[in-house]
């Protein structure tokens, strides 16, 4: 019989109640600038294990300083910053849920403010900084952007390194998933998208190289995350650029069945994000849950896949694990609608005996 969406799922030696992942949601919630986790972040994902998801992943966590997207971006680059994490871990796990962290760096896109101030470019003089990037070429602003700084040698080392670092320390946070981020134009998605990267050295040009430093930066991470594991790496699937040379469907079937070979226990499949010029498909319900489909059918190594994109509803969510379209049905906004997603789902679909309900929460069901 085919698994459904209540059906646990094991993932290295880790196993999932069931197949709901709340997406990584950026919160930006640090207001004093330092990357530490607030009682917000506590609030946030704690309150999605009580709700019964079987995997709550942290949003995009920054391994430096330098790596955060806006200055109120949640960091994991000191033991300061793993211990304000700890708390929030062990009581996802207490409710039955796995925590999961993804470990990013922002690469050109770092530098803005927030969304909610309108994603500008940060200045020097209002606290922003220099940015790295595979390129020297900064991210397409129409008005002062940030500087750019092209990778060299010792940069490469020092960001695959601050990656390690930030596994190890989630690792002693408590988290039992770690999720690499490779997508949404973010550093290790330079790198991949040739509509970036225009390196000349290893690191640039044929598909082989431009995979060498996400596959350098997989390696460090999956040498220090324990065996008993589970690795994701989130990517995006296409570039939608398709009037020029970018990162296609078919490059993300390849780089899954590379990814399998270093150790990724599962491919979590976004799409977008590289270039402000990308042409939206209709983003209509599942509008992105194709492209897992085709990764998982087309993929020549075993892998797992999660599909994620306006997946908004009980019925879509439980069909596209049940029609082995996915493996993890990966919802983000409905998640800030509904908390309680998955206790609800079960509840529509006829399945309370498949969630363990908070004892405190029993007399209202």
């Amino acid at each position: 019989m085919s698994a459904d969406l209540f059906t646990s799922i094991e993932l290295s030696e880790k196993t999932a109640s069931n197949r709901v992942m709340v997406s990584p949601m950026c919160q930006y919630s640090c207001e004093q600038r330092d990357g530490l986790a607030t009682d917000w972040h506590f609030q946030h994902l704690t309150s999605r294990a009580v709700g019964g998801a079987g995997i709550v992943m942290s949003e995009a966590t920054a391994v430096e300083a330098r790596g955060r997207i806006t200055p109120t971006d949640l960091g994991i680059w000191s033991d300061e910053h793993a211990e304000a994490l700890a708390d929030i871990t062990a009581f996802v796990r207490d409710q039955g849920s796995l925590p999961g962290i993804q470990l990013a760096h922002a690469g050109r896109k770092a530098s803005k403010t927030r969304p909610s101030d309108g994603s500008e470019p940060l200045q020097p003089e209002d606290g922003g900084w220099e940015t790295l990037s595979p390129t020297g070429e900064p991210w397409p602003y129409e008005d002062k952007p940030p500087a750019t700084s092209r990778m060299d040698e010792s940069e490469l080392v020092r960001v695959r390194d601050a990656f390690a670092d930030a596994a190890r320390r989630a690792d002693q946070a408590g988290f039992e998933i770690a999720e690499v981020h490779a997508a949404h134009g973010y550093l290790l998605h330079q790198f991949l998208s040739p509509a970036v990267n225009d390196r000349g050295d290893e690191y640039g040009g044929s598909f082989e190289n431009r995979l060498r430093y996400p596959l350098e930066v997989i390696d460090a991470v999956r040498a220090v995350w324990p065996d008993e594991k589970p690795l994701f790496v989130r990517i995006s699937a296409t570039d939608w650029l398709p009037d020029r040379d970018s990162w296609s469907i078919e490059d993300s079937i390849r780089f899954a069945d590379h990814a399998a070979a270093h150790g990724v226990d599962l491919i979590d499949v976004s799409a977008g994000g590289i270039h402000p010029d990308q042409q939206l498909p209709d983003t209509g319900p599942e509008y992105q849950v194709p492209y897992a489909n085709q990764i998982s059918e087309e993929s020549d190594a075993t892998i797992r896949v999660g599909a994620v994109g306006a997946i908004t509803t009980p019925e879509q969510a439980y069909a596209l694990v049940r029609n082995d379209r996915a493996d993890l049905a990966i919802l983000g906004r409905e998640h800030l609608r509904d908390p309680y997603f998955t206790i609800h789902a079960a509840q529509k679909l006829d399945r309370m005996d498949e969630v363990e309900l908070p004892r405190q929460y029993l007399r209202a069901f």
